[in-house]
């Protein structure tokens, strides 16, 4: 019997563009899905080393990012700041529209939304459950080994609710 591959979670962030960043938040956040057995598609891990000299450098890289949003089983979206990063919205809009399950981690306090509901903009919501959002929700690097969240149970048997 051929044992069953990790689901393959792709982590939207806008953390690679630091050292320090991507030697803090992005390790712990990195390290913490790991552990629940997923098997972590990081962009700027996978995508970002390409010759910054040579000609469509940036085209390359997107489109190399597009396509791991559209492989991987899942996304993980840090949507941090007011407005979150622009190419990570754009991510999440494209796994939203694929309809894979996506889930947000925002550790920024500050509320950036017209609703009483969401803390965010509704549109980035439209990917998640409307009764059981929160479950999808995660607000500390903690959160995300939670087993009555929406992340583990999804790793564990495919479903968020």
């Amino acid at each position: 019997m051929e044992a069953a591959s990790k689901k393959t979670l792709y982590l939207a962030n806008p953390y690679g563009f630091s050292a320090q960043q991507r030697e803090g938040p992005l390790a712990a956040l990195t390290a913490a899905l790991e552990a629940l057995g997923v098997e972590v598609w990081e962009p700027f891990a996978r995508n970002n080393q390409v010759d910054k000299a040579a000609a469509g450098w940036a085209y390359r890289i997107g489109q190399a990012d597009l396509g791991d949003v559209r492989d991987a089983d899942g996304l993980f979206a840090v949507v941090n700041g007011c407005p979150p990063d622009e190419g990570v919205m754009v991510e999440l809009g494209m796994a939203i529209a694929w309809e894979k399950p996506v889930f947000l981690f925002r550790d920024d306090f500050r509320r950036c939304t017209d609703s009483e509901t969401y803390p965010l903009n509704l549109m980035l919501f439209t990917g998640l459950p409307e009764q059981d959002w929160r479950a999808c929700w995660y607000e500390s690097v903690k959160e995300i080994s939670c087993p009555d969240k929406a992340l583990a149970r999804w790793v564990k048997d495919g479903t968020r609710h």
